[in-house]
């Protein structure tokens, strides 16, 4: 049997936002908006839990959903003009969430935000922390003039340097088209695994879902950050930036079926609804959280063609 992390069970979910896009330098500004309208979405989905509990058509499973099982905590504090108030704010979010005893999802905002949630995380575990990284870009930036060193283009660069972040347990999915050649330099000397999202395409969601388990076994704890450019630009038009070539949204929604049970925290980052259609991707964002609650949540019946 193919090594993988121990799944998490009879776990409560707390919703935090980031209404925070100020590190967002290239692309388009307007993620500060993606929390309230990832709410709204929510609500549309979670107004079909019937006496504590919800079908899940995909697999025609019953799953339990009692009240706590997704509370919203509201929005960490965020200051406008101050990146690094905003991410201490976020970190403590995380970590206050975590010391409560309950799993924490945080909605950004920008993708700076990937890193004091992998901070939040590592700080509150004596142990190993590996990230799973849904992602178009790979966020190696070190430093520049115009981004500095906390930007959107640096989250992941940021989170590998934290004391007990295991960069060799990680892995980057989806990534695509070009990058920067210090990026790739980085990667390499730090042992940092890359799957493209054609080789996502090739092998299926499946067997690249029990690969990341496999190799992210090796840490005690794992975060899934998920920035909605994985996606591919006509399934999710509202995002910091279009990448063409990524992933399908039943393949995004399949892969976070196939992990939530193993991981530890969750960031979704860089829905826009400036540049969104009829909401169309904060409503993916949404569908993203509530399949991350329910399958990593409590437990539900086994059955056939189930995530793995």
């Amino acid at each position: 049997m193919t090594a993988r992390p121990l799944p998490r069970t009879d776990r409560r979910f707390t919703l935090l936002g980031a209404p925070y896009d100020g590190a967002a330098t290239l692309g388009w500004p307007g993620s500060r908006y993606a929390p309230a309208r990832i709410r709204a979405a929510m609500a549309w989905i979670l107004q079909r839990r019937e006496d504590g509990q919800i079908y899940c058509l995909d697999h025609a499973t019953l799953h339990p959903f009692p009240e706590d099982l997704l509370v919203d905590g509201g929005d960490v504090h965020t200051v406008g003009h101050d990146l690094d108030a905003t991410l201490d704010a976020a970190r403590a979010g995380v970590a206050d969430t975590l010391a409560a005893g309950r799993t924490p999802v945080l909605l950004g905002g920008d993708d700076c935000l990937l890193y004091p949630a992998a901070r939040g995380l590592a700080e509150s575990t004596p142990g190993t922390v590996a990230v799973i990284h849904l992602d178009a870009h790979l966020d190696l930036l070190d430093e520049n003039e115009q981004q500095g060193r906390y930007s959107h283009s640096s989250g992941m660069r940021r989170a590998s340097e934290l004391a007990n972040v295991d960069v060799s347990a990680s892995v980057q999915l989806a990534s695509r088209h070009f990058n920067f050649p210090s990026s790739l330099a980085f990667r390499e000397k730090a042992g940092l695994r890359n799957i493209p999202a054609a080789e996502i395409h090739r092998r299926g969601t499946e067997a690249v879902a029990a690969d990341v388990l496999a190799h992210v076994a090796a840490a005690d704890r794992v975060l899934l950050a998920f920035d909605i450019d994985c996606i591919d630009p006509a399934h999710a038009p509202g995002a910091g930036a279009h990448e063409p070539g990524g992933l399908t949204s039943h393949q995004a929604l399949d892969l976070v079926q196939r992990l939530a049970p193993y991981t530890d925290a969750m960031v979704l980052t860089e829905v826009n609804p400036l540049t969104d259609a009829n909401d169309r991707t904060a409503n993916l964002a949404a569908y993203l959280v509530a399949h991350f609650v329910v399958h990593g949540g409590l437990a539900a019946p086994s059955h056939e063609g189930a995530p793995a």
